[in-house]
């Protein structure tokens, strides 16, 4: 595959760990502790196939209300995981960084974070973004709020400068496993142009041949960002004839 085929910045939803565990009669848990070897095989592909950017949802802001046993187990999973991958990610020149609200998140998970960031924040070959404790309304919200703090006018261009994914370009591709064919309040205002594809792969599930079937179709997409087919392909328009 042409490498001007490959989206330069994927984000995914990962969704169905609790439903791959329970089709093997295995505590949801466990779903989340294959979707972290799902991530990981992802993210090795992703930089294998030119992505440059790979964001994933990794806990919204709504998955508070999940059972309180489920939540804790996951704020385990998770900072254990981040102790454990972040030589490997450093060793594998991967750029770490989370976005979302940091507020209410305990001082282990907080430091895991932290410190997983500033490890690898020399790494320049494939950014990983990982929103945990993140939705996109909140995004949109503590933007404007910035720019209501600052005093500047709350216009298109402020408020993409004041997101929480100001640091890369918006995602080519939105890919979502599990079956739904939703947002979920993921990257909203970063999404306005970004191509989607559903799968029902459960995100365990989730291997290189699901990502390059997700790229095949990315690049059959035509992108025209309110143009026309005529535009894009340089040829004159009935408005240029005028």
């Amino acid at each position: 595959m042409a490498y001007d085929q490959v989206p330069h910045h994927i984000a995914i939803v990962m969704d169905g760990n609790g439903r791959w565990a329970n089709k093997r009669y295995l505590p949801r848990i466990a779903g989340h502790r294959q979707g972290v070897e799902s991530l990981k095989r992802c993210a090795k592909a992703c930089d294998a196939r030119g992505v440059r950017v790979l964001t994933v949802f990794a806990f919204s802001s709504e998955n508070w209300k999940r059972p309180t046993e489920e939540v804790s187990s996951l704020m385990d999973l998770f900072a254990m995981a981040l102790t454990r991958e972040v030589k490997q990610l450093k060793e594998d020149g991967v750029q770490l960084r989370f976005v979302g609200d940091r507020r209410g998140l305990s001082p282990r998970v907080l430091r895991s974070m932290e410190e997983g960031e500033a490890a690898t924040a020399g790494n320049t070959r494939l950014v990983l973004n990982a929103c945990f404790n993140y939705g996109g309304r909140w995004d949109i919200a503590q933007a404007a709020q910035k720019l209501a703090d600052q005093g500047l006018p709350i216009t298109e261009v402020n408020l993409n400068r004041a997101m929480s994914m100001a640091h890369v370009a918006d995602p080519d591709l939105v890919i979502r496993t599990g079956g739904e064919h939703r947002l979920s309040n993921f990257l909203l205002w970063q999404t306005a142009y970004s191509e989607f594809f559903f799968t029902d792969v459960l995100w365990p599930d989730f291997d290189e041949a699901a990502l390059d079937q997700a790229i095949a179709s990315f690049a059959q997409r035509e992108r025209r960002f309110g143009m026309t087919s005529d535009q894009l392909d340089g040829e004159p328009t009935s408005a240029d004839a005028v």
